[in-house]
Protein backbone atom coordinates (compact mmCIF):
# COMPACT_ATOMS: atom_id res chain seq x y z
CA UNK A 1 0.00 0.00 0.00
CA UNK A 2 2.69 2.18 0.68
CA UNK A 3 4.40 1.88 -2.49
CA UNK A 4 1.19 2.59 -4.48
CA UNK A 5 1.23 5.19 -2.37
CA UNK A 6 4.54 6.36 -3.62
CA UNK A 7 3.33 6.46 -6.77
CA UNK A 8 0.80 8.64 -6.35
CA UNK A 9 1.86 10.97 -4.46
CA UNK A 10 4.85 11.43 -6.80
CA UNK A 11 1.27 11.94 -9.47
CA UNK A 12 0.58 14.18 -7.30
CA UNK A 13 3.70 16.13 -7.11
CA UNK A 14 3.82 16.87 -10.92
CA UNK A 15 0.26 17.98 -10.65
CA UNK A 16 1.24 20.81 -8.35
CA UNK A 17 4.63 21.51 -10.33
CA UNK A 18 2.13 21.60 -13.13
CA UNK A 19 -0.42 24.24 -11.61
CA UNK A 20 2.35 26.44 -10.46
CA UNK A 21 5.84 26.22 -12.51
CA UNK A 22 5.27 24.23 -15.51
CA UNK A 23 6.06 26.19 -19.05
CA UNK A 24 3.33 25.67 -21.70
CA UNK A 25 5.55 23.80 -23.89
CA UNK A 26 5.45 21.08 -20.89
CA UNK A 27 2.01 20.67 -20.72
CA UNK A 28 1.24 17.58 -23.53
CA UNK A 29 4.39 15.49 -21.84
CA UNK A 30 3.35 16.35 -18.69
CA UNK A 31 0.20 15.03 -19.42
CA UNK A 32 1.59 12.01 -20.94
CA UNK A 33 3.49 11.66 -17.28
CA UNK A 34 0.43 11.66 -15.11
CA UNK A 35 -1.48 9.18 -17.66
CA UNK A 36 1.66 6.81 -16.67
CA UNK A 37 1.54 7.44 -13.30
CA UNK A 38 -1.85 7.10 -12.95
CA UNK A 39 -2.41 3.77 -14.85
CA UNK A 40 0.50 2.60 -12.82
CA UNK A 41 -1.32 3.53 -9.42
CA UNK A 42 -4.48 1.66 -10.58
CA UNK A 43 -2.77 -1.59 -11.92
CA UNK A 44 -0.76 -1.76 -8.71
CA UNK A 45 -4.04 -2.01 -6.61
CA UNK A 46 -5.86 -3.96 -8.25
CA UNK A 47 -4.37 -6.53 -9.34
CA UNK A 48 -5.47 -10.42 -8.22
CA UNK A 49 -2.91 -10.82 -5.95
CA UNK A 50 -4.11 -7.87 -3.83
CA UNK A 51 -7.44 -8.60 -3.61
CA UNK A 52 -6.71 -12.36 -2.34
CA UNK A 53 -4.20 -10.71 0.34
CA UNK A 54 -7.07 -8.15 1.39
CA UNK A 55 -9.46 -11.09 1.57
CA UNK A 56 -7.19 -13.08 3.85
CA UNK A 57 -6.39 -10.39 6.00
CA UNK A 58 -10.23 -9.40 6.35
CA UNK A 59 -10.59 -12.90 7.71
CA UNK A 60 -8.28 -12.79 10.53
CA UNK A 61 -9.08 -12.86 14.71
CA UNK A 62 -5.49 -11.59 15.95
CA UNK A 63 -5.83 -7.63 13.94
CA UNK A 64 -6.28 -4.80 16.53
CA UNK A 65 -8.47 -2.33 15.86
CA UNK A 66 -6.82 0.27 13.41
CA UNK A 67 -5.44 -2.62 11.33
CA UNK A 68 -8.67 -4.25 11.02
CA UNK A 69 -10.40 -0.97 10.02
CA UNK A 70 -7.21 -0.19 7.19
CA UNK A 71 -7.79 -3.67 5.84
CA UNK A 72 -11.95 -3.11 5.54
CA UNK A 73 -11.13 0.04 3.98
CA UNK A 74 -8.69 -0.75 1.44
CA UNK A 75 -10.69 -3.92 0.51
CA UNK A 76 -13.94 -1.24 0.07
CA UNK A 77 -11.18 0.48 -2.22
CA UNK A 78 -10.02 -2.15 -4.07
CA UNK A 79 -13.42 -3.71 -4.72
CA UNK A 80 -14.51 0.06 -6.37
CA UNK A 81 -11.22 0.17 -8.08
CA UNK A 82 -11.70 -3.01 -9.58
CA UNK A 83 -14.80 -1.68 -11.20
CA UNK A 84 -12.46 0.53 -13.18
CA UNK A 85 -10.23 -0.74 -15.76
CA UNK A 86 -6.59 0.70 -16.05
CA UNK A 87 -7.31 1.92 -19.62
CA UNK A 88 -10.25 4.07 -18.05
CA UNK A 89 -7.77 5.04 -15.51
CA UNK A 90 -5.64 6.57 -18.42
CA UNK A 91 -8.10 7.83 -20.28
CA UNK A 92 -9.35 9.69 -17.46
CA UNK A 93 -6.18 11.18 -16.83
CA UNK A 94 -6.04 12.01 -20.33
CA UNK A 95 -9.03 13.65 -20.40
CA UNK A 96 -8.33 15.49 -17.49
CA UNK A 97 -5.03 16.71 -18.40
CA UNK A 98 -6.57 18.02 -21.93
CA UNK A 99 -9.70 19.86 -19.63
CA UNK A 100 -7.00 21.35 -17.31
CA UNK A 101 -5.16 23.60 -20.07
CA UNK A 102 -8.39 23.95 -22.24
CA UNK A 103 -9.87 25.57 -18.86
CA UNK A 104 -6.31 27.58 -18.37
CA UNK A 105 -6.49 28.90 -22.13
CA UNK A 106 -10.32 29.69 -22.14
CA UNK A 107 -9.92 31.88 -18.91
CA UNK A 108 -7.10 33.57 -20.84
CA UNK A 109 -9.07 33.90 -23.93
CA UNK A 110 -12.70 34.76 -21.86
CA UNK A 111 -14.21 32.30 -24.03
CA UNK A 112 -15.95 28.85 -22.72
CA UNK A 113 -16.09 27.98 -26.42
CA UNK A 114 -12.34 26.84 -26.22
CA UNK A 115 -12.99 24.60 -22.85
CA UNK A 116 -16.31 23.26 -24.09
CA UNK A 117 -15.50 20.12 -26.32
CA UNK A 118 -12.50 18.49 -23.55
CA UNK A 119 -15.48 19.12 -20.89
CA UNK A 120 -17.95 17.62 -22.95
CA UNK A 121 -14.91 14.65 -23.42
CA UNK A 122 -14.90 14.55 -19.74
CA UNK A 123 -18.73 14.59 -18.68
CA UNK A 124 -18.84 11.53 -20.68
CA UNK A 125 -16.12 9.60 -18.86
CA UNK A 126 -17.44 10.87 -15.49
CA UNK A 127 -21.05 9.33 -16.88
CA UNK A 128 -19.32 6.17 -17.86
CA UNK A 129 -17.79 5.72 -14.54
CA UNK A 130 -20.80 6.21 -12.50
CA UNK A 131 -22.42 3.24 -14.80
CA UNK A 132 -19.38 1.30 -13.76
CA UNK A 133 -19.19 1.95 -10.23
CA UNK A 134 -22.89 1.45 -9.86
CA UNK A 135 -25.61 3.58 -8.23
CA UNK A 136 -29.07 3.68 -6.46
CA UNK A 137 -31.94 6.37 -7.68
CA UNK A 138 -29.75 8.74 -8.89
CA UNK A 139 -25.73 8.52 -11.43
CA UNK A 140 -24.55 11.46 -9.33
CA UNK A 141 -24.48 9.72 -6.40
CA UNK A 142 -21.75 7.43 -7.38
CA UNK A 143 -19.93 10.47 -8.03
CA UNK A 144 -20.80 12.18 -4.74
CA UNK A 145 -19.95 9.06 -2.73
CA UNK A 146 -16.57 9.27 -4.15
CA UNK A 147 -15.75 12.82 -2.17
CA UNK A 148 -17.75 11.79 0.66
CA UNK A 149 -19.03 8.31 1.15
CA UNK A 150 -22.80 7.76 1.81
CA UNK A 151 -23.99 11.16 0.62
CA UNK A 152 -26.45 11.07 -1.69
CA UNK A 153 -28.82 13.72 -3.69
CA UNK A 154 -31.51 12.83 -1.51
CA UNK A 155 -29.79 14.17 1.63
CA UNK A 156 -27.69 17.23 0.02
CA UNK A 157 -31.27 18.04 -1.16
CA UNK A 158 -32.82 17.95 1.51
CA UNK A 159 -30.35 20.13 3.32
CA UNK A 160 -30.41 22.85 0.48
CA UNK A 161 -34.39 22.85 0.52
CA UNK A 162 -33.76 23.57 4.38
CA UNK A 163 -30.89 26.07 3.99
CA UNK A 164 -32.34 28.39 0.99
CA UNK A 165 -35.58 29.87 2.89
CA UNK A 166 -33.64 30.69 5.94
CA UNK A 167 -30.88 32.32 4.04
CA UNK A 168 -33.06 34.03 1.76
CA UNK A 169 -35.09 35.80 4.61
CA UNK A 170 -31.58 36.41 6.33
CA UNK A 171 -30.27 38.14 3.28
CA UNK A 172 -34.04 40.30 3.28
CA UNK A 173 -33.13 41.43 6.23
CA UNK A 174 -30.32 42.77 5.65
CA UNK A 175 -31.62 44.37 2.73
CA UNK A 176 -33.53 46.77 4.23
CA UNK A 177 -30.60 48.00 6.79
CA UNK A 178 -27.97 50.44 5.97
CA UNK A 179 -24.79 48.76 3.55
CA UNK A 180 -21.33 48.65 5.44
CA UNK A 181 -18.45 50.06 4.10
CA UNK A 182 -15.56 48.02 2.74
CA UNK A 183 -14.48 50.27 0.32
CA UNK A 184 -11.42 49.85 2.65
CA UNK A 185 -10.46 46.26 0.73
CA UNK A 186 -10.36 48.00 -2.62
CA UNK A 187 -7.14 50.30 -2.47
CA UNK A 188 -4.04 49.70 -3.65
CA UNK A 189 -2.05 46.56 -1.96
CA UNK A 190 1.29 46.28 -3.07
CA UNK A 191 1.59 42.08 -3.92
CA UNK A 192 4.73 41.81 -2.08
CA UNK A 193 3.51 42.72 1.17
CA UNK A 194 0.09 41.15 0.96
CA UNK A 195 2.32 37.65 0.18
CA UNK A 196 4.23 38.49 3.39
CA UNK A 197 1.18 39.27 5.71
CA UNK A 198 -0.39 36.08 4.24
CA UNK A 199 2.60 34.48 5.51
CA UNK A 200 2.73 35.79 8.44
CA UNK A 201 -1.20 34.83 9.15
CA UNK A 202 -0.60 31.25 7.90
CA UNK A 203 2.43 30.96 10.68
CA UNK A 204 0.16 32.08 13.38
CA UNK A 205 -2.59 29.56 13.07
CA UNK A 206 -0.40 27.16 13.43
CA UNK A 207 0.96 26.23 9.49
CA UNK A 208 4.30 24.26 9.80
CA UNK A 209 6.55 26.11 6.97
CA UNK A 210 9.33 22.99 7.74
CA UNK A 211 6.64 20.48 6.95
CA UNK A 212 5.25 22.99 4.03
CA UNK A 213 5.07 25.99 1.53
CA UNK A 214 3.39 28.32 -0.54
CA UNK A 215 3.05 29.60 -4.06
CA UNK A 216 0.95 31.01 -6.86
CA UNK A 217 -1.55 29.43 -8.77
CA UNK A 218 -4.72 30.57 -10.84
CA UNK A 219 -6.89 28.63 -8.46
CA UNK A 220 -5.83 28.62 -4.90
CA UNK A 221 -5.32 24.91 -3.57
CA UNK A 222 -4.10 22.35 -1.25
CA UNK A 223 -1.83 19.46 -2.31
CA UNK A 224 -0.61 16.94 0.57
CA UNK A 225 2.48 14.22 -0.21
CA UNK A 226 2.50 13.10 2.85
CA UNK A 227 1.77 15.28 6.30
CA UNK A 228 5.41 15.82 6.33
CA UNK A 229 4.97 17.88 2.55
CA UNK A 230 1.55 19.58 2.22
CA UNK A 231 1.40 22.86 -0.44
CA UNK A 232 -0.67 25.78 -0.98
CA UNK A 233 -1.17 27.98 -2.91
CA UNK A 234 -3.05 31.24 -3.27
CA UNK A 235 -3.63 34.51 -5.84
CA UNK A 236 -3.33 38.21 -4.86
CA UNK A 237 -5.11 41.26 -6.46
CA UNK A 238 -3.42 44.47 -5.69
CA UNK A 239 -6.58 45.91 -5.90
CA UNK A 240 -8.80 43.72 -3.54
CA UNK A 241 -6.98 42.77 -0.61
CA UNK A 242 -9.61 40.11 0.64
CA UNK A 243 -8.93 37.82 -2.60
CA UNK A 244 -5.45 36.53 -0.85
CA UNK A 245 -6.06 37.10 2.93
CA UNK A 246 -8.89 34.72 3.16
CA UNK A 247 -7.84 32.37 0.22
CA UNK A 248 -4.61 32.24 2.26
CA UNK A 249 -6.70 31.19 5.89
CA UNK A 250 -8.80 29.11 3.75
CA UNK A 251 -6.23 27.01 2.65
CA UNK A 252 -4.61 26.96 6.02
CA UNK A 253 -7.09 25.27 7.11
CA UNK A 254 -6.81 22.31 4.53
CA UNK A 255 -3.57 22.30 5.53
CA UNK A 256 -3.55 21.97 8.83
CA UNK A 257 -5.65 18.93 8.48
CA UNK A 258 -3.40 17.19 6.20
CA UNK A 259 0.01 18.42 8.36
CA UNK A 260 -1.94 16.51 11.24
CA UNK A 261 -2.72 12.96 9.92
CA UNK A 262 -1.26 10.32 11.78
CA UNK A 263 2.52 9.91 10.37
CA UNK A 264 2.59 5.75 11.06
CA UNK A 265 -0.45 5.16 8.47
CA UNK A 266 1.01 6.83 5.69
CA UNK A 267 0.25 4.56 2.32
CA UNK A 268 -3.08 3.64 4.25
CA UNK A 269 -6.43 4.71 4.67
CA UNK A 270 -6.23 5.89 8.33
CA UNK A 271 -3.53 8.54 6.76
CA UNK A 272 -6.14 9.91 4.70
CA UNK A 273 -8.84 12.57 5.58
CA UNK A 274 -12.39 11.65 6.55
CA UNK A 275 -14.37 13.32 3.37
CA UNK A 276 -14.08 16.47 1.26
CA UNK A 277 -16.92 17.59 3.72
CA UNK A 278 -15.19 17.36 7.03
CA UNK A 279 -11.84 18.78 5.57
CA UNK A 280 -14.16 22.05 3.94
CA UNK A 281 -15.38 22.28 7.38
CA UNK A 282 -11.87 22.92 8.46
CA UNK A 283 -10.96 25.49 6.13
CA UNK A 284 -14.45 27.19 6.36
CA UNK A 285 -14.00 27.13 10.18
CA UNK A 286 -10.61 29.07 9.73
CA UNK A 287 -11.45 31.18 7.15
CA UNK A 288 -14.91 32.14 8.55
CA UNK A 289 -15.72 31.32 12.36
CA UNK A 290 -12.06 32.63 13.09
CA UNK A 291 -10.37 34.37 9.97
CA UNK A 292 -14.00 36.45 10.04
CA UNK A 293 -14.86 36.98 13.52
CA UNK A 294 -14.12 40.32 15.54
CA UNK A 295 -11.37 38.44 18.07
CA UNK A 296 -8.69 37.35 15.09
CA UNK A 297 -8.76 40.59 14.23
CA UNK A 298 -8.17 42.40 17.83
CA UNK A 299 -4.93 40.60 17.49
CA UNK A 300 -3.79 41.16 13.81
CA UNK A 301 -4.90 44.49 13.22
CA UNK A 302 -2.05 45.72 14.94
CA UNK A 303 -0.12 43.63 12.32
CA UNK A 304 -2.09 44.72 9.22
CA UNK A 305 -1.05 48.17 10.05
CA UNK A 306 1.93 47.45 9.80
CA UNK A 307 2.03 46.41 6.76
CA UNK A 308 0.15 49.07 5.94
CA UNK A 309 -0.30 51.63 7.52
CA UNK A 310 -1.56 54.19 4.48
CA UNK A 311 -4.75 52.03 3.67
CA UNK A 312 -5.62 51.69 7.26
CA UNK A 313 -5.61 55.63 8.22
CA UNK A 314 -8.54 56.08 10.34
CA UNK A 315 -9.60 52.82 10.06
CA UNK A 316 -10.63 51.24 13.06
CA UNK A 317 -10.83 47.33 13.58
CA UNK A 318 -14.93 47.44 14.26
CA UNK A 319 -15.45 49.13 10.91
CA UNK A 320 -12.51 46.86 9.33
CA UNK A 321 -15.02 43.50 11.19
CA UNK A 322 -18.31 44.85 9.41
CA UNK A 323 -16.66 45.56 5.95
CA UNK A 324 -14.95 42.30 6.14
CA UNK A 325 -18.22 40.27 6.29
CA UNK A 326 -20.14 42.30 3.75
CA UNK A 327 -23.02 40.75 2.54
CA UNK A 328 -23.81 41.64 -0.88
CA UNK A 329 -24.60 39.14 -3.95
CA UNK A 330 -21.40 38.76 -6.08
CA UNK A 331 -20.28 37.40 -9.36
CA UNK A 332 -16.88 34.94 -7.53
CA UNK A 333 -17.42 31.87 -5.27
CA UNK A 334 -14.45 32.14 -3.71
CA UNK A 335 -15.18 36.11 -2.58
CA UNK A 336 -18.59 35.67 -1.51
CA UNK A 337 -19.83 36.44 1.97
CA UNK A 338 -21.05 33.63 4.13
CA UNK A 339 -24.54 33.59 3.39
CA UNK A 340 -24.70 34.60 -0.61
CA UNK A 341 -21.64 31.98 -0.66
CA UNK A 342 -24.36 28.94 -0.58
CA UNK A 343 -26.48 30.28 -3.42
CA UNK A 344 -22.94 30.01 -5.55
CA UNK A 345 -22.47 26.20 -4.80
CA UNK A 346 -26.49 25.51 -4.97
CA UNK A 347 -25.93 26.67 -9.33
CA UNK A 348 -22.77 24.48 -9.07
CA UNK A 349 -24.83 21.84 -8.11
CA UNK A 350 -27.42 22.21 -9.87
CA UNK A 351 -25.37 21.92 -12.98
CA UNK A 352 -23.20 18.73 -11.78
CA UNK A 353 -26.32 16.96 -11.20
CA UNK A 354 -28.38 17.53 -14.77
CA UNK A 355 -25.04 16.72 -16.90
CA UNK A 356 -24.37 13.70 -15.16
CA UNK A 357 -27.79 12.33 -15.51
CA UNK A 358 -28.05 14.25 -19.51
CA UNK A 359 -30.65 17.02 -18.29
CA UNK A 360 -28.06 19.46 -19.91
CA UNK A 361 -24.96 19.15 -22.31
CA UNK A 362 -21.61 21.27 -21.61
CA UNK A 363 -22.82 23.29 -24.33
CA UNK A 364 -25.52 24.71 -21.97
CA UNK A 365 -23.74 25.59 -19.31
CA UNK A 366 -22.97 29.30 -19.69
CA UNK A 367 -26.93 30.07 -20.67
CA UNK A 368 -27.60 28.16 -17.76
CA UNK A 369 -25.27 29.53 -15.13
CA UNK A 370 -26.38 33.25 -16.26
CA UNK A 371 -29.96 32.24 -16.16
CA UNK A 372 -29.52 31.28 -12.42
CA UNK A 373 -27.27 33.93 -11.18
CA UNK A 374 -29.53 36.35 -12.32
CA UNK A 375 -32.77 34.11 -10.67
CA UNK A 376 -30.39 33.05 -7.24
CA UNK A 377 -28.35 36.22 -6.97
CA UNK A 378 -29.87 38.94 -9.19
CA UNK A 379 -26.32 39.23 -10.59
CA UNK A 380 -25.64 39.73 -14.32
CA UNK A 381 -22.80 37.69 -15.31
CA UNK A 382 -20.90 40.42 -17.92
CA UNK A 383 -18.45 37.44 -19.05
CA UNK A 384 -17.59 33.88 -18.79
CA UNK A 385 -14.51 34.38 -17.15
CA UNK A 386 -16.17 35.79 -14.45
CA UNK A 387 -19.09 33.78 -14.71
CA UNK A 388 -18.91 29.39 -15.75
CA UNK A 389 -15.27 29.54 -16.32
CA UNK A 390 -13.99 31.16 -12.51
CA UNK A 391 -13.51 27.44 -11.26
CA UNK A 392 -11.01 24.87 -11.55
CA UNK A 393 -12.85 21.72 -10.48
CA UNK A 394 -14.96 20.62 -13.57
CA UNK A 395 -11.54 21.03 -15.69
CA UNK A 396 -10.20 18.65 -12.76
CA UNK A 397 -13.12 16.06 -13.38
CA UNK A 398 -14.31 16.68 -9.74
CA UNK A 399 -17.81 16.09 -10.42
CA UNK A 400 -19.72 15.42 -6.98
CA UNK A 401 -17.47 17.65 -4.99
CA UNK A 402 -19.26 20.95 -4.82
CA UNK A 403 -21.86 19.93 -2.04
CA UNK A 404 -19.38 19.56 0.22
CA UNK A 405 -18.47 23.56 0.15
CA UNK A 406 -21.65 24.05 2.23
CA UNK A 407 -21.83 20.90 4.33
CA UNK A 408 -18.40 21.99 5.14
CA UNK A 409 -19.88 25.58 6.64
CA UNK A 410 -22.99 23.73 8.03
CA UNK A 411 -20.57 21.23 10.24
CA UNK A 412 -17.75 24.11 10.55
CA UNK A 413 -20.61 25.88 12.49
CA UNK A 414 -21.41 22.60 14.78
CA UNK A 415 -17.96 21.92 15.30
CA UNK A 416 -17.38 25.98 16.78
CA UNK A 417 -20.25 25.51 18.86
CA UNK A 418 -18.62 22.62 20.65
CA UNK A 419 -15.63 24.43 21.09
CA UNK A 420 -16.91 27.91 22.40
CA UNK A 421 -19.03 25.16 24.66
CA UNK A 422 -15.67 22.86 26.02
CA UNK A 423 -13.90 26.51 26.17
CA UNK A 424 -15.51 29.23 27.20
CA UNK A 425 -12.44 31.47 27.13
CA UNK A 426 -11.62 30.41 23.44
CA UNK A 427 -12.38 33.90 21.53
CA UNK A 428 -10.72 35.38 24.71
CA UNK A 429 -7.38 33.60 23.66
CA UNK A 430 -8.02 34.51 19.81
CA UNK A 431 -8.29 38.19 20.77
CA UNK A 432 -4.71 37.77 22.36
CA UNK A 433 -3.55 35.72 19.22
CA UNK A 434 -3.46 32.36 20.23
CA UNK A 435 -4.92 29.54 18.37
CA UNK A 436 -3.07 26.79 19.67
CA UNK A 437 -6.21 25.61 21.56
CA UNK A 438 -8.41 24.96 18.39
CA UNK A 439 -5.47 23.16 16.43
CA UNK A 440 -5.07 21.23 19.40
CA UNK A 441 -9.16 20.28 19.59
CA UNK A 442 -9.02 19.90 15.95
CA UNK A 443 -6.02 17.49 16.23
CA UNK A 444 -7.80 15.54 18.97
CA UNK A 445 -10.98 15.47 17.50
CA UNK A 446 -10.94 15.12 13.95
CA UNK A 447 -6.84 14.69 12.58
CA UNK A 448 -5.84 11.65 14.26
CA UNK A 449 -8.94 9.53 12.56
CA UNK A 450 -8.20 9.78 9.18
CA UNK A 451 -10.70 7.67 7.65
CA UNK A 452 -11.84 5.71 10.62
CA UNK A 453 -15.52 7.45 10.70
CA UNK A 454 -17.91 8.66 7.90
CA UNK A 455 -18.19 12.44 8.17
CA UNK A 456 -21.91 11.73 9.57
CA UNK A 457 -20.34 9.54 12.22
CA UNK A 458 -17.66 12.10 12.85
CA UNK A 459 -19.97 14.68 13.49
CA UNK A 460 -22.35 12.55 15.89
CA UNK A 461 -19.04 11.42 17.94
CA UNK A 462 -17.79 15.19 18.81
CA UNK A 463 -21.19 17.02 18.83
CA UNK A 464 -23.53 14.49 19.95
CA UNK A 465 -25.91 15.24 17.21
CA UNK A 466 -25.97 14.44 13.51
CA UNK A 467 -25.48 17.06 10.97
CA UNK A 468 -27.55 19.81 11.49
CA UNK A 469 -27.79 22.91 9.47
CA UNK A 470 -29.67 24.83 12.77
CA UNK A 471 -26.14 25.63 14.17
CA UNK A 472 -25.27 27.73 10.75
CA UNK A 473 -28.26 29.42 10.50
CA UNK A 474 -27.96 30.37 14.37
CA UNK A 475 -24.55 31.41 14.18
CA UNK A 476 -25.09 33.74 11.09
CA UNK A 477 -28.32 35.03 12.65
CA UNK A 478 -26.59 36.15 16.08
CA UNK A 479 -23.47 37.05 13.06
CA UNK A 480 -25.05 39.31 11.24
CA UNK A 481 -27.79 40.70 12.54
CA UNK A 482 -25.35 42.28 14.86
CA UNK A 483 -23.20 43.28 12.24
CA UNK A 484 -26.04 45.21 10.58
CA UNK A 485 -28.42 45.69 13.49
CA UNK A 486 -31.00 43.80 12.69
Amino acid sequence: MQKIADVKYASAVLQWDQETYLPPKGNDFRGRQLATLSEIAHEQFTTEAMGALLQELSSKEDLNDKEKINVQLSLEDYNRNRKLSSDFARRMSEAVNASYHAWVKARNDNSFAGFQQPLHALIALKKQESDMLGYEQHPYNALMNEYDKGLTVATADGIFTNLKPQLLSLIESIKNKSQVDNSFLHQYFDKDAQWKFGIEILKQIGFDFEAGRQDLSVHPFTTSFNNQDVRVTTRIDENDFGNMTWSCIHEGGHALYEQGLPTEEYGLPLSEYCSLSIHESQSRLWENSIGRGLPFWQHNFKLLKTFFPQQCTNLTVETFYKGINKVEPSLIRTEADELTYHFHVMIRYEIEKMLIDGTIAAKDIPAYWNEHYKNYLGVTVPDDKRGCLQDIHWSHGSFGYFATYSLGSIIAAQLYTSIEKENESVNREIAKGNTTAILNWLRQNIYQYGRQHTSGQLCKNITGEPLNSKYFIDYATKKFTGIYDI
